[in-house]
């Protein structure tokens, strides 16, 4: 006969689970110089923490193999539909570089550059980059970087412009249909992808215009000359790329496909389809323009930029791109070092998409749905969530408990998608069943906001969190430095429960959300723009 675990005890698994995905995940060197933790990846991990949770059920509780089998089989079929769009997500992106859709977004974006509004304009461009993109990992790594660079150059606090950098990124990877997270986060909670998008400008436009606001009273002290660096990233993109005002038309047939409501798999096709379409009229082979759908684009031109680390060198590139180099331009102002490492960056930011890029994330949400399926079978999220719904007696109280959970999980798990999968799977039931006062239940869309709010934007805010370990590397700039300028992070999930106590952005299930509001009218729009 199974038993039903006990509250000591499903903590107790909680914990160690934890404590298996931190130790497995942190690499963080002590001053003794020896290192704690593993540095491996998530999904090695989980699977140990996964199979833990397996014996404890097994052995203890007396649960039967087909029993957990069951749940994770339960657990990963709720993603298969997020597993699909993160498939076409990578053809989308492979598709979106080679036809000049994402080179041309930035291209426009790096034109509101100037040294008076610095720090505003980092934010704008991160934010359009990691939209672009659906990534905050290759925004902050790329422009991210160059950005810190002109920086230095302009002799501006380094942390404060990497707070604005990653505040635009997290923006844009949360809301952009590209991102793994926003395709993750309804997958669990329930709810459908542009649904979420759009419960999630309630919360986060207002955010980022008082992170927008702060950023321009900052800018007063941003004075200087960025040496050519813009000219030459928008130079070295013309000789990549075909920059053209006709390369929005992808991104704009997403949006009109958003404001027609279709299903998200329908309209991603069809970005995926305009975008080749662009390629084969510019001139590109039809083994070409598919080829990047499964393998992803690899940059032509920007690999000898790169190398071009001599004077020599440099004039040689530039002189077989005399019309992307034009005589006099400030890109040719630069030193050798400067112009190969952002033909460097470039070239890391362009290499990307395809079906295959999807694959890793794919293999940790199957992974890390499975450790939560196995944990929902034996009972452990169950008596955490009945123990704590006792005390939660208002919707305020629910959605604080989700932003409380999220932020812990980033702390304890270290793990941006467990943020979102373990509270998810543990929130899910509460959203689904409980009725209130007024005899409604709440929205779907209410959860996966809330584990956005806080699961998505505040892991990099962890030092020893994947996130906050990668973005402060490769930024140069630690996490407890940066951390207090990245107030598009920490205010989102402050933001998020202060409109709830006070009963604006709430979403009841199966009532529309109010589309007379100027935050609702924009939403489905606002990803791709």
């Amino acid at each position: 006969m199974c038993r039903r675990p006990s509250l000591l005890l499903s903590i107790s698994v909680l914990l160690v689970s934890a404590l298996i995905v931190t130790f497995g995940v942190v690499d963080v060197e002590l001053e003794s110089g020896s290192h704690f933790g593993l540095g491996l990846p998530a999904q090695v991990p989980l699977l140990f923490a996964a199979i833990f949770a397996a014996l404890v059920g097994a052995l203890y509780l007396r649960r039967s193999w087909s029993e957990l089998e069951k749940g994770m089989s339960g657990a990963i079929q709720v993603s298969i539909q997020a597993i699909v769009i993160l498939v076409l997500v990578g053809c989308l992106v492979g598709s979106w570089i080679q036809s000049g859709v994402v080179a041309t977004m930035i291209y426009y974006g790096l034109e509101v550059m100037t040294p008076r509004y610095f720090y505003l304009a980092s934010l704008i461009i991160s934010v359009v980059v990691a939209i672009a993109t659906g990534c905050c990992w290759t925004t902050s790594s790329t422009v991210g970087v160059a950005l810190i660079g002109i920086s230095a150059g302009l002799g501006l606090p380094l942390p404060i412009t990497a707070g604005f950098v990653i505040s635009g990124a997290y923006f844009g990877d949360k809301i952009s249909p590209l991102s793994d997270t926003t395709n993750l986060a309804p997958a669990v909670a329930g709810s459908e992808l542009f649904d979420h998008v759009k419960a999630m400008m309630w919360s986060t436009i207002p955010t980022l215009i008082i992170t927008a606001i702060i950023a321009f009273m900052m800018g007063d002290s941003a004075q200087g000359s960025d040496g050519g660096r813009i000219a030459l990233i928008q130079s070295m993109m013309r000789a990549e790329f075909n920059i053209s005002l006709w390369a929005f038309i992808p991104p704009m047939v997403i949006i009109v496909m958003a404001f027609m409501k279709i299903p998200a798999i329908p309209g991603i096709v069809s970005g995926i389809a305009a975008s080749i379409v662009i390629s084969l009229v510019r001139g590109s082979g039809a083994h070409e323009a598919l080829e990047v759908l499964f393998s992803g684009y690899v940059p032509e031109h920007l690999g000898a930029f790169a190398e071009a680390a001599t004077p020599e060198a440099v004039s040689a590139v530039t002189g077989a791109f005399t019309q992307a180099f034009t005589a006099g331009s400030p890109a040719l102002s630069v030193t050798p070092d400067v112009f190969a490492k952002v033909g460097g960056l470039l070239t890391q930011l362009f290499t990307r998409g395809g079906m295959t890029s999807m694959l890793e994330t794919i293999c940790l949400i199957v992974v890390a749905l499975s450790l939560g399926g196995i944990m929902e079978v034996c009972g452990f999220l169950d008596v955490i969530l009945d123990a704590l719904m006792r005390h939660v007696k208002s919707v305020a109280g629910l959605i604080g408990s989700v932003l409380a959970s999220a932020f812990m999980a980033n702390v304890f798990l270290s793990e941006q998608y467990l943020s979102i999968i373990v509270p998810g799977r543990m929130f899910k039931r509460a959203f689904d069943e409980r009725t209130w006062p007024n005899g409604k239940k709440l929205a779907p869309v209410m959860l996966s906001r809330s584990l956005e709010d806080s699961g998505t934007m505040t892991s990099v805010l962890v030092p020893w969190n994947t996130c906050g370990v990668y973005v402060s590397s490769v930024l140069g700039v630690a996490t407890l430095d940066y951390l207090p300028y990245c107030f598009m992070n920490w205010l989102n999930p402050l933001v998020a429960f202060a409109m709830t106590a006070l009963g604006l952005g709430i979403i009841w299930k199966n009532e529309p959300q109010e589309e007379g509001m100027f935050i609702a009218e924009v939403a489905e729009a606002a990803p791709l723009l």
